[in-house]
């Protein structure tokens, strides 16, 4: 059975579940060589007893429309989670989960899933798209960003903060560098 990248990224309240929110959250199926399978998206309510970091709501000030975004048509954590991953488990391959930064978007998901689902269709593992920069690019880690990433790299995507746009993008970005690491 093929692998199956699922690209994610979230957008959140704070810094870390529980007592911040994860506000919404999209993921894009790719195969390995860039086929996008599928997507799915959810905008979550807020955890009951979470608030929004101080630092975080005043970023989120300066962007109204991604806001505007992540605040409409809005499901219980239970609810998306549980749809979640019925979703991952509906797709033709093994998922792994893919992420820059995944120890930002990774611990956002996993404790929802664990939480809300019940269970990871990822066990405990997750790709960091940064850390795999670093060693196709054989540099440090603090120089592995995205600044200093190739060009040829990045496709013409939007990074709106929109959640979905962010893992579309990220996700293509990620099959570009597996492509260029397996060719070598």
């Amino acid at each position: 059975m093929n692998e199956i990248y699922i690209s994610t990224d979230v957008e959140t309240d704070g810094h870390i579940p529980g007592p911040h929110s994860m506000l919404s959250f999209g993921s894009a199926a790719y195969t390995a060589d860039k086929q996008l399978l599928s997507t799915f998206s959810a905008n979550l309510e807020t955890l009951p007893d979470a608030t929004a970091h101080p630092k975080t709501a005043e970023w989120w000030a300066t962007q109204p429309a991604a806001w505007a975004a992540c605040r409409s048509n809005l499901q219980s954590p239970g609810q998306a989670m549980k749809a979640y991953v019925g979703w991952i488990r509906s797709l033709p391959g093994r998922p792994v989960f893919v992420a820059y930064p995944a120890g930002f978007d990774f611990l956002f998901i996993y404790w929802y899933l664990i939480r809300f689902a019940g269970e990871s269709p990822f066990s405990h593992s997750a790709l960091d798209m940064k850390t795999f920069a670093m060693a196709v690019l054989k540099t440090d880690y603090r120089d592995s960003t995205k600044r200093n990433m190739p060009k040829r790299w990045f496709d013409d995507l939007p990074h709106s903060h929109v959640a979905l746009d962010d893992a579309i993008e990220q996700g293509a970005l990620f099959c570009n560098m597996l492509a260029e690491n397996r060719g070598r």
